[in-house]
């Protein structure tokens, strides 16, 4: 069958796909029942092995730990396992300790087929599951002992119609297809999911609300291709309590169910969890630098992360893979394909680009990519970035976080005296939230080996009786060094669009002192906020700040 037609014949076949649960007609009655039933399902349970290595015969790899529980317990002890290893060795002096081990990125594969075979000698046990006395499998090349056996009546029209799986089964064309019995062989920790799923193929509904079976009962349908149940489970775990365990787990599901349509509401909604509870960066710093790939990649897609600067973000990222992945080839692949393109580098300082250009943890030639990219990209027009950064297809590359710092563009000069224009650009929402009494501090921006920043102000003016808006410049703490700086600050106006001079002045800063004026327009912050205000051009404040030393001193 072509894909087309293959897709179109399991939409048909499953009419409860579009309603996400049991939303048609309920056949619980025939549920196990002989009357309603033309075959028999013969199921075999075996052991599975829990403390099977990641490449051993039976692990959840080649299929025998077939739980999404097992699945999770098993990364979790084998994490613990890599951590007491890691704890063991010395830590290089570049490198940060951490108590969460490199993302296993291929600690689980996709599932093999279930294993399903047409028997035509009667049913050995009853309906109620008597141990059945199978010990050699036809179909595995190994002894595999059969704890017990269940029998399940079954219909096979109504399996047939929820799940390809079983239509191919009951329709191959073969011999097999004809007879009355068929087995399944599944492991102990599967049986209980199998059983749910079998009558929610009947009823559309589930018995539990336990994250736990609903997570094995999530693998189960993915294995028998029950779409629907999938939804339903996907639906009934994103309404339950999220913590930050289950949001990881949820988003580091086994591949086959994490890229199906059924449960991208359920990954979504982990990513959301993930990024709303760290979206201040700075204060769970830590406690992040523990979270494995998938989490990190769900935090720092956002566009409301609060963070100091995107400079911060680079140099998070390159001390987090460092913790996580000590072996130098494996981190510059995972920076290179996982989290480099999270990093929105038209943001970044050109103090910090140029420290991507050396990075010796990057590949050379991605790196320069980046940084050409960002650097075309802040040459660009106004008008061009903004397009840039709305659009769907490059926002993630171009638009602004919640940054502490605001960015800045800035122009230098070296001749005739050491000169930079710095060019801050705020919202009109950035400044509302600035009353009665905030402030809001630009990223740094050097100029003859020291650093300087601007600072917005919302303050009251000098005689305290009304509040304005204000604009000052100050110099970083570095050792004891003075400077003598000539500085003007500028704005936008209307109509003219034109940078207008409003404050000059000159000043001999030492580190952690400031300069500016307290009222920059001479109006109260009412006037410089109204709809009609003179100083917002399409709702953007443009500011100018020019600096020029001509007399450094010691």
């Amino acid at each position: 069958m072509a894909g087309s037609e293959a897709a179109a014949q399991e939409a048909e076949m499953d009419p409860d796909y579009s309603r996400g649960g049991g939303g048609g007609p309920s056949f619980e009655f025939a549920f196990n029942s002989v009357n309603f039933s033309d075959r028999v399902l013969r199921i075999e349970v075996v052991a599975g092995d829990d403390d099977d290595d990641d490449d051993a015969p039976g692990s959840s790899r080649d299929g025998g730990a077939g739980s999404l529980s097992d699945w999770a317990r098993h990364r979790k002890r084998r994490r613990e396992e890599l951590l007491k290893e890691k704890e063991s060795e010395a830590v290089m002096p570049d490198q940060i300790n951490c108590k969460v081990e490199p993302e296993e990125c291929d600690a689980y594969e996709e599932n093999q087929e279930p294993v399903a075979m047409m028997d035509d000698s009667p049913p050995s046990v009853g309906p109620d599951g008597d141990d059945g006395p199978s010990m050699d499998s036809p179909w595995s090349g190994v002894s595999t002992p059969v704890l017990r056996v269940k029998n399940i009546y079954i219909s096979s029209a109504i399996l047939a119609v929820k799940s390809p799986f079983f239509f191919k089964l009951f329709s191959n064309g073969m011999k097999e297809s004809d007879e009355r019995q068929a087995t399944l062989r599944i492991t102990d920790s599967e049986e209980n999911a199998l059983m749910e799923l079998l009558s929610f193929m009947y009823s559309g509904k589930l018995t539990t609300t336990d994250p736990t079976l609903l997570l094995d009962i999530l693998m189960a349908a993915d294995k028998f291709e029950v779409v629907s149940c999938m939804r339903y489970c996907s639906q009934l775990l994103t309404s339950l309590t999220m913590t930050t365990e289950s949001a990881l787990l949820y988003l580091d599901l086994p591949c086959s169910i994490s890229m199906a349509a059924a449960v991208q509401p359920l990954t979504d909604a982990a990513k959301e969890y993930l990024s709303n509870k760290y979206k201040d960066l700075t204060k769970f710093q830590d406690e992040v630098m523990n979270i494995p790939l998938a989490g990190i990649e769900a935090i720092l897609s956002s566009n409301d992360l609060q963070v100091a600067s995107e400079d911060a973000i680079y140099d998070f990222l390159i001390r987090w893979a460092r913790a996580q992945y000590p072996k130098s080839e494996e981190r510059r692949e995972i920076l290179s394909s996982r989290l480099l393109p999270l990093v929105r580098f038209s943001h970044m300082t050109c103090r910090k680009l140029r420290k991507v250009l050396i990075c010796t943890d990057l590949d050379h030639e991605q790196a320069t990519k980046c940084v050409t990219e960002a650097l075309l990209y802040k040459a660009d027009a106004p008008h061009r970035q903004r397009a840039l950064a709305a659009d769907v297809t490059t926002c993630r590359k171009f638009a602004e976080r919640a940054y502490k710092y605001r960015p800045l563009k800035v122009v230098e000069f070296d001749r005739p005296y050491p000169q930079c224009i710095a060019y801050l650009d705020l919202k009109r929402e950035e400044c509302s939230r600035l009353f009665p009494s905030g402030r809001m501090y630009s990223q740094a921006f050097h100029l003859a080996g020291q650093g300087f920043f601007l600072s917005a102000h919302c303050n009251m003016e000098q005689q305290s009786t009304f509040y304005c808006f204000g604009l000052f410049l100050g110099m970083q703490e570095k050792g004891s060094m003075s400077v003598t700086v000539d500085y003007e600050f500028a704005a936008r106006t209307r109509p003219s669009g034109e940078f207008v001079s409003k404050y000059k002045g000159n000043y001999t800063f030492t580190g952690g002192k400031a300069v500016g004026y307290r009222n920059l327009f001479a109006i109260p912050w009412s006037t410089f906020m109204a709809d009609d205000s003179l100083f917002f051009i399409d709702g953007v404040l443009h500011l100018r700040a020019e600096l020029t030393i001509k007399q450094p001193t010691a």
